[in-house]
């Protein structure tokens, strides 16, 4: 099996609780099946996270079932003059599949509601929905979002990796260039996203993990001259062997990377990154505005996470050798390191 697997047979994700068929594919063609998992319902890690971005402010949405803990979650992020960004959790224990997250992430609805947070995806005919009113999101005050993804037919990266370990798998399904119209609401502000610059991703995940990973990702969109261009980057995470999950996105063809190395400077995340790629098609400059810190430690459960939004400057290729030119395109980097 080479590297850079492409899976293309639809076919139940699991094989007696082992992925059957290790590899990257366009769409998720794997049927991920909860049931058929063989490991403690306290390891199973669901989640959709959402992030829409535009080049002054964004909003990051998650709603995840990791087992013994539930993190719901929004960020609010605004680039400006003097960047700045709250982000507000909520933590539920044991859920343990109560949130009954859609086994695919093509329909259905993924929802969390309590006292405080009310928040719902919706997957719709050829797009996606978000509502979210979160109660005394900061500073007393709350926050609101009404916000629509258009997903015309378009490839996605979704890759299905093991660990060296019986019965550890990643299902991920990252889907780029969904053009974000809608609006966000905080302290008197209204943040609206413009469907001509702006985009939204979705990192839909599901999976039984080991318990200490650190992982590196990136993610972008640009409208390139009416074209949508889109990258996904990233590593660290499981038994790579079969394919990385660094692609690009061109007019909703994916176009696929070998590896990618992020290169972050020992003087601290907010300096300048290089991105360098084994193919030479993808090099970029990386400049940080905002580093997103979040650290918990509680001992069993620790994480720290530094995901650092700034503007990506450089070129991509594509699999016919054209090359797209980045100019200060506003995406992220993260460098995470959990152990749950």
């Amino acid at each position: 099996m080479g590297r850079n697997h492409e899976v293309t047979n639809i076919q139940p994700l699991l094989d007696g609780g082992n992925l059957r068929e290790p590899g990257w594919s366009r769409s998720l063609v794997q049927r991920y099946d909860r049931s058929q998992i063989k490991a403690p319902k306290m390891r199973i890690k669901e989640w959709d996270y959402y992030l829409v971005l535009s080049d002054g402010f964004a909003g990051a949405f998650t709603i995840s079932d990791d087992g013994y803990i539930g993190l719901q979650s929004v960020s609010l992020l605004v680039f400006g003059e003097q960047p700045w960004e709250h982000t507000e959790t909520v933590l539920n224990a044991f859920p343990m599949g109560k949130l009954k997250l859609p086994s695919d992430s093509s329909s259905g609805i993924t929802e969390y509601s309590d006292k405080r947070l009310q928040m719902k995806f919706t997957a719709e005919d050829g797009g996606r929905h978000i509502t979210c009113h979160f109660e005394k999101f900061h500073e007393g005050k709350a926050f609101d979002c009404d916000i629509v993804l258009a997903q015309p037919e378009m490839d996605s990266m979704v890759i299905a990796t093991p660990w060296d370990k019986k019965h550890r798998f990643y299902y991920n399904q990252k889907i780029n260039c969904m053009r974000a119209s809608g609006y966000m609401e905080y302290d008197g502000v209204r943040y609206e996203f413009n469907p001509q610059a702006d985009f939204g991703t979705l990192d839909w995940g599901r999976g039984v993990w080991t318990y200490d990973n650190t992982w590196f990702w990136g993610s972008g969109n640009a409208d390139i001259d009416g074209n949508t261009f889109g990258f996904n980057i990233g590593y660290g995470f499981g038994n790579t062997k079969a394919a990385s999950e660094n692609i690009l996105f061109y007019n909703g063809k994916a176009h696929k990377l070998d590896d990618v190395t992020f290169h972050i400077p020992e003087s601290g995340y907010m300096d300048p990154w290089k991105f360098t790629s084994s193919d030479g098609r993808f090099e970029m400059d990386f400049m940080p505005v905002l580093d997103r810190a979040a650290k918990l430690d509680f001992k069993l459960l620790v994480s720290d996470q530094h995901q650092v939004f700034g503007r990506m400057s450089g070129r991509a290729v594509l699999d016919d050798g054209r090359e797209v030119i980045l100019k200060d395109v506003m995406c992220f980097a993260e460098k995470v390191h959990n152990r749950y």
